[in-house]
């Protein structure tokens, strides 16, 4: 029996809250232990950009935690608890909630495997307890499911909103094998009133138990969504053009694909090499952690910082007239 967790974010009882339980309930079925948490229940506060998680493990001296005494210890141990995740979100102006937005600042770097591994190979190599390091259980490979929810009738008004929601999974590490976007809701009273999308969300739950069942990483982390997608690793749709030609990238995974027009249809290609340094993957997330070991600025580097901060103390904080 393996533990599945679900969160929503948004309203209690509306569409999202319930098809998160609707893909637990089959989860469940399967004989998993399952948790739901509406994440607006929590109290939460804004990541304050301090970066005391991320200073303390590349020091040697913290275990990634984070100084703000609030909720997020709850979603924090239901997180190094579980084996698998499923997250919704309601659609708030293309994007995901600011509730989300906040939980996923939390997570990023403090709970990012490149630097809590190496933290942990550092601190065992150096006779250090377990105990006052990294929690092994971030190191847990997990699988994921993410479900966007929006009220519009076009489908584009939801643009942003699943390639940002790899926020919650990214640094972890969790291997997303499904996800689904429900664009048209208002289009129904609720949500349990649309019974194909209801029937998409128990496929959800299934696609979830069957990773967990899997006998191989192979079959565990094979895709399960609708559709292949632009991006073979993502499977997201979204790319940025970059002024070089035809070289194109994945916003989520960070990685370059060439484009071309073959019989008329566009076409993207990404390397091999290319595709396993996306940063969902280990390799790509060491690639960031190394840089940022390597290259950020030592405190103190700039000697007369206080004077240069001066002129911008107090500035503008009053309207003139």
């Amino acid at each position: 029996m393996k533990k599945v967790l679900g969160i929503a974010f948004g309203r209690k009882m509306s569409n999202t809250d319930v098809m998160v339980k609707t893909a637990l309930m089959e989860c469940e079925k399967a004989g998993h232990d399952v948790r739901f948490i509406r994440a607006d229940d929590l109290k939460i506060e804004d990541c304050t950009g301090c970066i005391s998680c991320v200073v303390g493990m590349i020091s040697g001296r913290g275990k990634g935690g984070c100084p703000i005494k609030d909720d997020m210890a709850i979603l924090d141990e239901a997180l190094m608890e579980c084996d698998a995740l499923i997250v919704a979100s309601p659609t708030y102006e293309m994007s995901p909630t600011g509730k989300f937005k906040t939980v996923c600042d939390r997570i990023g770097p403090s709970h990012d495997v490149s630097f809590r591994l190496e933290a942990r190979k550092e601190g065992l190599a150096a006779g250090k307890d377990p105990k006052d390091l990294p929690d092994e259980r971030s190191l847990k490979k997990r699988v994921g499911a993410l479900v966007s929810v929006g009220g519009a009738m076009t489908k584009n008004w939801l643009s942003f909103m699943l390639p940002t929601m790899f926020e919650i999974t990214m640094s972890m590490g969790i291997d997303v094998i499904d996800t689904y976007e429900y664009y048209g809701a208002m289009a129904y009273e609720h949500v349990v009133g649309n019974e194909p999308v209801m029937e998409r969300m128990r496929l959800v739950g299934r696609h979830i138990a069957e990773a967990l069942a899997a006998e191989n990483e192979e079959e565990r982390t094979k895709w399960r969504g609708d559709a292949e997608g632009t991006c073979p690793v993502c499977h997201c749709d979204m790319l940025t053009v970059l002024h070089d030609g035809t070289g194109v990238e994945c916003p989520v995974c960070g990685i370059r694909g060439e484009l071309s027009v073959v019989d008329g249809k566009i076409k993207v290609v990404f390397s091999e090499k290319e595709q396993k340094r996306s940063r969902l993957f280990y390799a790509g997330k060491l690639e960031h952690s190394t840089e940022i070991k390597t290259q950020a600025a030592p405190p103190g580097s700039i000697p007369n910082k206080a004077q240069l901060l001066e002129p911008y103390k107090n500035y503008a904080t009053e309207w003139k007239s």
